[in-house]
């Protein structure tokens, strides 16, 4: 029957450490409740507009988690050729005009009617997939050409080129720096690994060059000052933010980013609100909770029994941890500006599906993983 062959039949009790990830996840997911009916008052003359369409969102969210969750993720290894597919032709579908919605000259959605789904995180599911069951299928193979250069890099560059052509440069580059993570710890050599992120990372800079959109926020990202009216100006209404919160913050409510000054308020920069309004301690307990994920995780990779569920939760892991440092290091002045949505806090539909499906993985490893270290070489 199709449930015996995708739901486990048994599993170990769930662990302490998921415990611990889920009230992570619910802390910030309730944060970005709070922060969003906050951002969206100046926003819609019904404030909770946005926030009825996020709460429908974050149930579908964790409808579809707790299905990832309860799958056999060894058995569905048969069908990641057809998932990897799927998310190939979906990122190539919205490429073509008349299919892709175009959105301040991107062209990343598909509207489906009642919703438009960003195809890339879809994406992101697929390239997971992906190189996780290849690396760990050719393991031992991967000190040759084509099985540890040729196939690997060609698939990761075709999930990036694609995503690349939307254009949606930061998403691309998440995806490759995820994949290039999975490849070292896999044990792809150096000599393919290190020539081959210099040539992608050479690439993307003649096409930031080669893009006067982009470039400026390059140029305001080094000068926010002089460039606070034009190129640098959301930059600096987020630091505006933060300097205005200090640290206690104003009050919910009570912030003035939102109200007009801060372009994407309930989006990318929900992290000035933050700060704004709950002030500097709020916002390092933000960081604080990634890192704790992180860590709670990384500790946990000793008990993966193969090494296609250890790069699995891995690969979840960092999609969502290297996603939540480029948004707070863009808001923050660290990084150049990039539209990247915060994990779980930011408004936006697709992004928070695709995160509690990623939740959804590393639950499920970890629930069914021994507590025992294993002390032999582990299976592929």
């Amino acid at each position: 029957m199709l449930k015996d062959f995708f739901w486990r039949k048994s599993y170990t009790r769930f662990p302490a450490s998921g415990i611990i990830i889920i009230l992570i996840v619910t802390i910030l997911t309730l944060l970005g409740i709070i922060i969003l009916f906050s951002a969206s008052q100046a926003m819609h003359s019904n404030p909770v507009a946005l926030l009825k369409k996020q709460i429908l969102w974050l149930v579908l969210g964790v409808i579809i988690g707790f299905f990832v969750f309860r799958l056999d993720l060894e058995r569905i290894r048969s069908l990641i050729p057809i998932i990897t597919g799927a998310a190939l032709l979906l990122l190539a579908l919205v490429l073509i005009p008349g299919i892709g919605v175009k959105v301040n000259g991107a062209q990343r959605w598909l509207d489906l009617g009642l919703m438009r789904l960003q195809v890339s995180e879809i994406g992101k599911i697929g390239l997971l997939f992906c190189l996780a069951h290849y690396l760990a299928m050719h393991r031992r193979s991967l000190d040759a050409l084509k099985e540890g250069f040729v196939y690997p890099f060609s698939f990761l560059g075709l999930f990036v080129g694609l995503i690349f052509l939307e254009p949606d440069y930061g998403t691309a580059f998440l995806c490759g720096s995820v994949g290039a993570v999975l490849f070292f710890v896999s044990g792809i050599k150096l000599r393919y690994l290190l020539p081959s992120a210099g040539i992608a990372l050479l690439l993307f800079c003649v096409a930031i060059v080669l893009n006067p959109e982009r470039l400026s926020r390059i140029t305001s990202f080094l000068d926010v000052e002089s460039n606070r009216s034009d190129s640098g100006y959301q930059l600096w209404q987020g630091i505006i933010a933060f300097g205005v919160g200090g640290i206690e913050g104003v009050g919910l409510g009570s912030g003035q980013q939102q109200m007009s000054f801060l372009p994407e308020a309930h989006t990318d920069f929900i992290f000035s609100i933050i700060g704004e309004e709950l002030g500097l301690f709020f916002s390092m307990g933000v960081a604080l909770l990634f890192l704790a994920l992180l860590i709670l995780v990384l500790f946990q990779l000793k008990y993966a029994p193969n090494l296609y569920q250890y790069l699995l939760v891995l690969g979840s892991l960092l999609m969502i941890e290297f996603q939540a440092l480029i948004n707070m290091g863009v808001v923050t002045g660290c990084l150049p500006t990039k539209g990247m949505s915060l994990p779980f806090i930011s408004y936006g539909g697709s992004n928070l599906v695709l995160m509690f499906i990623l939740i959804g993985v590393i639950l499920n490893c970890l629930c069914h993983w021994s507590k025992v270290p294993l002390k032999e070489a582990r299976e592929l």
